[in-house]
């Protein structure tokens, strides 16, 4: 078995799996947060943002620290009663632990996509076409991520990484150094989580980076090259794609492997 970091919008998810063909575990996440409005959040990248404000820093508090900013008057002319109404009373407003809604959230704060996105990644992607090398960043620019215990699961927590990113807002630092800074802090945060992980491991464990977030060219080569400076095998997509292009093929090989070992397939 090999630890699988696998990541995709699509399923709301963001998870760290110990799988092979025939069996998995989810081992690991990022911390979830509420989509305001369910799939309206996807189409309003905002509405991330917001929610991850009130889910790590509180409005309130936010509000006190941050109300200076412009993002605050943008946030001021949106219907936030009714939104808090609907987190208080949980109407339509799902957690998800996706990377894909990290993206959009961090995006629309800078002023990448805020509004509108018109397909499915599009402030992710456009949040990559603004980084700066990432070699021009220290380390300790990163915007950091901390590891916390969720549950029976750890977790990805971003509640420094968005004091860090409010506070270059509020000194108005160049979008391109916000935008690499997280870029960076994630794939810090991926790494670590990936150590922590396989001190459980039995063995040297294989990793393999999938799902729709590392179509991210930056993040998939620098996540990647810090596991192999770590000494770990890290596998990635060459021919099929690592978004939900690669789903049917996946599932092919799943329904295969399970063929082999038991005589039959196990529906799931």
């Amino acid at each position: 078995m090999g630890w699988g970091s696998g990541m995709t919008a699509r399923s709301g998810a963001a998870n760290f799996l110990l799988a092979d063909y025939r069996d998995f575990e989810r081992v690991a996440s990022f911390m979830p947060v509420a989509m305001i409005g369910g799939a309206q959040a996807m189409r309003e990248p905002w509405r991330n943002t917001y929610a991850h404000l009130v889910a790590t820093l509180g409005w309130a508090d936010y509000q006190k620290d941050y109300g200076a900013l412009e993002l605050t008057r943008f946030f001021e002319n949106k219907p936030l009663a009714t939104f808090e109404a609907m987190l208080k009373q949980d109407v339509n407003c799902p957690l998800a632990s996706s990377c894909g809604r990290l993206f959009d959230a961090v995006a629309a704060a800078i002023g990448v996509c805020r509004e509108h996105a018109g397909y499915e990644g599009q402030a992710a992607i456009e949040l990559e076409a603004l980084v700066q090398p990432l070699e021009h960043v220290a380390e300790e620019e990163a915007y950091p991520f901390r590891i916390v215990d969720y549950g029976r699961l750890p977790c990805l927590e971003p509640e420094p990484m968005w004091r860090a990113l409010l506070g270059d807002l509020l000194a108005h630092t160049p979008p391109a150094v916000m935008a690499a800074r997280f870029h960076k802090g994630l794939a810090q945060g991926v790494v670590a989580m990936v150590s922590r992980l396989s001190e459980r491991a039995v063995r040297e464990p294989t990793i393999a980076l999938s799902g729709g977030v590392f179509q991210s060219k930056i993040l998939l080569e620098e996540v990647a090259q810090r596991l192999r400076s770590n000494g770990l095998t890290v596998l990635t997509q060459r021919q099929m794609p690592a978004n939900d292009g690669g789903l049917s093929l996946g599932q092919a090989a799943v329904a295969a492997a399970q063929a082999l070992t038991t005589g039959g397939v196990r529906c799931v």
